[in-house]
């Protein structure tokens, strides 16, 4: 009998576009006996999958959830038990808002081997997408990521925090929170700061509204932009036009 060891990778999936998966995290979907996938990973990347590995979508859309986090937690372990190695597969990085250290925190007492493959963060690679550095010597020091929700379902302190510094902020999952965040950085002053809206960053469907704090909302309403989407907030988004030319000739050498 082929005894499997029970086994957990949690595996960063990118922003979005299939060729920013790493090589590691190919091998590890390649060598998985079941994939537990979220809903914002591009399912294109599942044809790596072993043509016998059981896939499951356990993601959230539109406010609904296949499966409660508990579910998902008690889920890898019973396949891990049951089939060996299961690979949860995440966009983005793991560890950045993603629930991978807490499902490993889960697994271990129940004696699962873990693992992680870091992902490139859409926080970095969504920005850079659109030609927007989210560093610049003379612009921009230091940058902020921030979620905009926070466990009680409001919006974060930090955001508060972040306003009142000449970072750049980026904000995830904040589209729902978007009156709130104009208020924040409102109040310290800042309604000529601008803004980069990007939706489905870094996909062919990818959508982007540029404004300002104190025009961002009909940019948004202008360009029907929604979830999901990352917003970029600071002077750093002015450097676009610069990059601009760059992006779109690189888009089209990589095509």
């Amino acid at each position: 009998m082929n005894v499997k060891t029970p086994t957990l990778t949690v595996v960063g999936a990118g922003p979005g576009d299939v060729d920013l998966i790493t090589l590691k995290a190919i091998k590890a979907i390649e060598s998985a006996n079941v994939i537990l996938y979220d809903a914002l990973i591009n399912e294109e990347l599942l044809k790596y999958a072993s043509k016998d590995a059981e896939l499951i979508f356990v993601g959230k859309r539109k406010g609904c959830y296949a499966f409660q986090q508990e579910q998902i937690n008690e889920l890898i372990v019973s396949k891990a038990k049951e089939k060996g190695h299961v690979v949860r597969l995440k966009g983005g990085d793991p560890f950045i808002f993603g629930r991978g250290a807490e499902e490993i925190d889960y697994v271990r007492p129940f004696g699962l081997e873990t693992f992680v493959v870091p992902g490139v963060t859409s926080a970095i690679a969504v920005p850079a997408y659109q030609g927007i550095p989210l560093t610049k010597r003379g612009v921009s020091e230091s940058f902020w990521v921030v979620t905009a929700t926070t466990k009680k379902h409001q919006l974060s302190d930090d955001v508060a925090l972040a306003a009142k510094s000449t970072a750049t902020i980026v904000i995830l999952m904040g589209m729902h929170k978007l009156a709130e965040i104009v208020n924040v950085f409102s109040a310290e002053n800042k309604q000529d700061t601008p803004v980069a809206i990007i939706q489905n960053g870094t996909r062919v469907d990818e959508n982007v509204g540029i404004g300002t704090i104190k025009n961002i909302e009909a940019v948004v309403a202008e360009k029907q932009l929604t979830s999901p989407a990352i917003i970029v907030i600071g002077d750093v988004v002015k450097e676009r036009v610069e990059l601009s030319s760059l992006y779109e000739a690189l888009k089209k050498n990589i095509a």
